[in-house]
């Protein structure tokens, strides 16, 4: 176990060193007109995140940021967690920075549960689909970068993305209420478990675009696609606009549809949709979604070309801001990550989304002035003015964790793109992972290569339907 002791002389050398980035040279935030600039940039952001982290600390555990906020732990859910661990996978992906790989790697693990399915017993009464396809997404993305396999004899990256992807398609997650679709909780005792949202549908559509372009197997694909045609269905895609809304309660058969939005809603199903595009050849029917999705999403959230959160962010208002849950304060980072990425599957896309996404990358850079530091992040990147995360009543971890995935997602033009089982990837997987939980899994088609070696969210329920009113809470994981 990696822990802050045998990570003193770095940090400390690390802490030494900081001392002279401070007063001048980022009085304006962050320099990234570089890719020297960048990486460096980067590198002090993804130092600075780490310290809101101390599951790596004797006597703490592995895998989460402080919390649950239920139990008065921290401003946290289990969710987020996984998607810290997935910043740093493409942290070091783009960045080639291993500092923090055995930490991440550790975390990872540590939160697979005893079936190695991303359903831990501590966090299982309070699960969401949502929660488990965050920690399953960041499998797939460790496997698809080639993050360094786990050691032998542990749950493997493809293994553990297959595992969460079958305990979500099998039965018991699935009914005949609204035509389809699986619920935001899992167990039935859980306050929302009578919803049917848009990101528990999204994580399970883009686990299975990615594990079907990954392994060649057409049951993943026939899944993802069955899923993108219930949203659209179920009119949680709007028809005419492309708007994406939240969800809708099972005893209105999901018609009472609430049109709150969130950008990584539209962000998750773009980046699904570029992989069912490359999985598809080049499908004229996947083009045409990728093209409106992202219509719908830099029309909706970049208004300026700054990547801005509609429902809580308050524009260039002085005293408006802090209406943002420590959920949606992270929400800009996996944007920037997910859309970086649809470049490369889909390069059509790059024209248009590369100069919104570098120049909102810029805007989030410089705003980190504040802090004792004079480099800490907040929120609310189109002011171009730091705002304290306090505002928001939150410690800064999702303030600091997006604007380090979009400082590092600059370096996209320069990686890899996401490997496959037949373009090296270095992944042990096991499509019959997650059969140890309860209930059956429907069987998965042959692996065409043998799927061998090379082969909380967040928990938002809208309480209420009236259109036009944003009367939500954030709940459980």
């Amino acid at each position: 176990m990696v822990t802050s002791r045998a990570m003193a002389p770095r940090w400390l050398a690390t802490l030494v060193l900081a001392s002279c980035w401070l007063p001048t040279a980022l009085a304006a935030g962050y320099p990234v007109s570089t890719t020297a600039e960048i990486k460096d940039s980067a590198r002090k952001l993804a130092y600075d995140l780490m310290l809101y982290y101390h599951g790596n600390e004797t006597g703490m555990i592995p895998g989460i940021l402080p919390g649950p906020p239920t139990e008065h732990l921290g401003d946290y859910y289990w969710w987020e967690g996984g998607a810290m661990m997935g910043t740093y996978v493409d942290y070091w992906h783009l960045t080639g920075d291993a500092s923090y790989n055995d930490v991440i790697t550790e975390g990872m693990l540590h939160q697979t549960g005893p079936n190695e399915d991303y359903m831990p017993p501590n966090h299982t009464a309070s699960l969401g689909n949502d929660d488990q396809g965050f920690w399953g997404m960041t499998a797939m993305l460790a496997a698809e970068n080639k993050f360094p396999n786990p050691p032998e004899g542990k749950a493997q990256w493809l293994a553990l993305a297959q595992a969460v992807f079958n305990t979500q398609a099998s039965p018991e997650r699935h009914d005949e209420t609204c035509g389809g679709g699986i619920r935001w909780q899992v167990p039935p005792t859980n306050m929302g478990y009578d919803y049917k949202n848009t990101i528990a549908n999204a994580c399970f559509f883009n686990l299975g675009a990615r594990l079907a372009r990954y392994t060649k197997n057409e049951t993943y694909a026939m899944w993802a696609t069955k899923t993108f045609d219930w949203l659209w269905t179920v009119n949680y895609i709007d028809h005419a606009d492309w708007r994406v809304y939240d969800g809708g309660h099972v005893g209105h058969n999901c018609t009472d549809v609430n049109k709150a939005q969130f950008s990584y809603n539209v962000a998750l199903l773009i980046h699904g949709a570029a992989y069912m595009w490359d999985y598809t050849n080049g499908s004229a029917v996947w083009e045409t979604r990728i093209n409106k999705l992202i219509e719908s999403i830099l029309r909706d959230f970049f208004p300026d070309g700054i990547a801005f959160e509609v429902p809580c962010e308050g524009k260039y208002v002085p005293g408006a801001e802090g209406g943002c849950t420590a959920d949606m304060l992270s929400f800009k980072g996996y944007v920037h990550r997910w859309l970086s990425v649809v470049t490369k599957i889909a390069p059509f896309t790059k024209a248009k989304l590369r100069p919104v996404l570098d120049k909102s990358a810029r805007a989030a850079a410089a705003q980190c002035t504040g802090g004792a530091t004079g480099r800490r992040c907040g929120f609310y990147w189109a002011s171009g003015a730091f705002v304290d995360p306090a505002v928001d009543k939150t410690s800064g971890a999702g303030e600091a964790m997006s604007v380090l995935a979009a400082v590092s997602s600059m370096l996209i033009d320069e990686a890899n793109a996401p490997t496959t089982n037949a373009t090296g990837g270095i992944s042990k997987g096991d499509p019959n992972a997650g059969s140890k939980s309860r209930g059956a899994v429907e069987p998965m088609a042959p692996i065409t290569t043998g799927d061998r070696a090379g082969a909380a969210i967040v928990t938002i329920l809208i309480l209420g339907s009236a259109v036009g009113t944003l009367g939500w809470m954030s709940f459980g994981d």
